[in-house]
């Protein structure tokens, strides 16, 4: 499983996002548009050294271009969005056999639609009470245990 951080904000929920990536193995992290990289120092302070044992890749051309790369690599490409088109991460169907990549987006605009249109499934965690997203670090966070279980 590798993780694309799209237009992420915060170095915070970089850190954070590179700490769990790190927990379960995911061995490769593109940071793509403004995400900060491991050149930032709050994503350092809150990775705790978790960089030192990940790939991280800026990548600098259109995110959409990547995801095309990685699905002709084999990966199933997975969106962490609410769309219409979202299909509860409850009720995804996992195969232990395929290669997975998981882009997570900005905090604010989430995931472009662009990208979205490159996804081969758009994955969304239904939540209970009145708010109606997550922070991007703690979905990302969900969406990795239950994928990488």
């Amino acid at each position: 499983m590798i993780l694309i951080l799209d237009n992420i904000r915060s170095a915070y929920n970089v850190g954070s996002i590179m700490r769990t990536a790190e927990f379960f193995g995911i061995e490769t992290i593109y940071c793509c548009g403004i995400t900060p990289d491991t050149k930032e120092k709050n994503v350092l302070k809150t990775s705790l050294g978790t960089e030192h044992k990940l790939q991280i890749i800026k990548y600098a051309g259109a995110t959409v271009r990547l995801v095309k790369k990685i699905k002709k690599e084999g990966y199933e490409i997975l969106a962490l969005e609410q769309d219409a088109r979202s299909i509860d991460l409850q009720k995804f169907n996992i195969k232990k056999d395929k290669q997975y990549a998981l882009i997570v987006g900005n905090e604010i605009k989430g995931v472009s639609k662009s990208i979205l249109g490159s996804a081969d499934s758009i994955l969304e965690i239904k939540g209970q009470g009145h708010k109606e997203s997550l922070n991007v670090a703690m979905a990302t966070a969900i969406v990795v245990a239950q994928l990488m279980q």
